[in-house]
């Protein structure tokens, strides 16, 4: 075990003292997060298995990210109950329920089970920026990040859903007085919620339906997303600060029942609170991403940074991959890719950004959510949605209730036919926007490599 590793383990109980102990890693996944926890738990000595229900093929990226550690087994493509018996300790992917069967085999045995975010919270020294919502999270808790370290910060740590660097693997390198930004999902804050942490200052951009597949209800979404306040510490180091996104319901609810306990600093932000100076600096299509950058100045003006150092800091920053993102303009027709949008809401919020015509390349896994806001809007306001995967049908049923509906609808068998027919249908102005309103694992691997896809079929366009 390095020098850093063991004095960061010299600060907990020896549950996390992994060294000569059977870790085992459920869920390696192919978002960064089990490859870190399973790099950090074999330097800190541990004999660490990697198990996945996925198959081998499916993980060559994150299997890759292993490759120096050449004693790390891989049990792909299932689980086996042995290897929850066997272990002294399991650290589970946020995806894996908590109520998942093989756990179950692990409690009844006694053994600990904890996660990558656990592990992160016990350990970092740092003060940490959390921000979690239904929408918007990724592109907040970029800019948050950006603002902070392009102002008056000179380290911030930032990690979340969106392709940058991992937490265990650069734990030894945060220090005390450096700032980490986190964007933290409903799966992570139930995990959180286990060993009852949360982030000194925590931000909620927005509530609405989501992965109701694994909450069950909105209810139960809603819970989960309430522990980043929850569980926040009003005598710790740092004092707990609660902001809310004045504009949404139940945001506006929590601000009224948190702003009552003493030691907690509560406040709310809203786009009204964005000056027309900043406003003007500010690239980024759409409604939803003025709200996005309002959260982010609240936080900014919560550590200090004033207008001025947030206007002249917007024009350098680099809006995030597969987030309304441009991807080039053919024969006038612009065309977008928003694969992040995993949410009917999300889809509305794209729609929302233009005022042009608008093609919209729509559907995929279905995560159990309704269709019939997201309907009502394809049917009055595009001229034309194509639409793909599990959820397809359900969405043109949707578009089909209102008679006054002018969208033309095309459900087609992949994201290449669904680009040609785009291709066909527009006109130059027009706008062609892939804002899928569902989760990739029907068709892709994940939104990233959905949004991929989507690139290089315009890309490859020869209209």
């Amino acid at each position: 075990m390095s020098h850093l590793y063991s004095k960061q383990y010299e600060m907990l109980d020896m549950k996390y003292n992994f060294a000569a102990k059977k870790v085992l890693i459920m869920g390696l996944g192919r978002f960064g997060g089990g490859a870190d926890v399973a790099e950090f738990a074999a330097r800190a000595g541990a004999k660490v298995i990697v198990t996945d229900l996925a198959p081998a093929a499916q993980l060559s990226d994150s299997i890759g990210k292993l490759e120096e550690f050449p004693d790390i087994e891989f049990h792909l493509g299932s689980h086996d109950p042995a290897d929850f018996k066997q272990a002294d300790i399991i650290i589970a992917n946020p995806a894996v329920p908590c109520d998942n069967e093989f756990l179950e085999i692990a409690r009844r045995d006694n053994k600990f089970i904890t996660s990558q975010i656990n592990i992160f919270f016990e350990l970092c020294p740092a003060q940490i920026i959390g921000i979690t919502g239904a929408n918007g999270k990724s592109t907040t808790t970029a800019l948050t990040a950006h603002l902070l370290k392009n102002t008056i910060y000179e380290n911030v740590w930032l990690s979340g859903n969106i392709g940058n660097q991992p937490l265990l693997t650069v734990i030894e390198k945060i220090a005390p007085d450096d700032l980490v930004v986190l964007e933290l999902s409903s799966f992570q804050l139930e995990q959180l919620a286990e060993i009852q942490k949360a982030p000194n200052v925590a931000l909620l951009t927005n509530l609405t339906p989501n992965h109701l597949d694994r909450h069950g209800t909105f209810a139960n979404y809603c819970a989960a997303k309430e522990n980043i306040f929850k569980f926040q510490k009003l005598n710790d180091n740092y004092p707990a600060v609660s902001i809310f996104n004045a504009e949404d319901k139940i945001a506006a609810e929590w601000f009224e029942k948190y702003n009552k306990d003493a030691g907690r600093i509560c406040f709310r932000f809203s786009t009204d609170d964005v000056s027309k100076e900043i406003r003007d600096s500010f690239t980024l299509p759409g409604r939803a991403n003025l709200s996005n950058l309002a959260a982010a100045i609240a936080i900014a003006k919560y550590f200090g940074i004033d207008d001025d150092r947030i206007k002249n800091s917007l024009p350098d920053f680099k809006p995030l991959p597969h987030r309304l993102e441009l991807i080039g303009q053919i024969n006038g027709v612009s065309w977008y890719n928003d694969s992040i949008a995993t949410t009917p809401q999300s889809a509305i919020a794209a729609l929302e950004a233009f005022d042009q015509p608008k093609i919209i390349i729509a559907g995929g896994y279905d995560k159990g959510l309704p269709f019939d806001e997201l309907g009502q809007k394809i049917a009055t306001n595009v001229k034309a949605a194509i639409l793909i995967g599990q959820t397809a049908s359900k969405i043109a049923s949707e578009i089909q209730l209102f008679p006054e509906a002018s969208a033309k609808i095309q459900i087609v068998n992949s994201l290449s036919e669904a680009v040609r027919s785009a291709a066909r249908l527009a006109e130059s102005g027009d706008i062609v926007l892939l804002s899928p309103a569902c989760a990739s694992y029907d068709m892709f691997d994940n939104f990233q490599h959905r949004g991929e896809q989507f690139c290089k079929l315009v890309r490859a366009l020869n209209i």
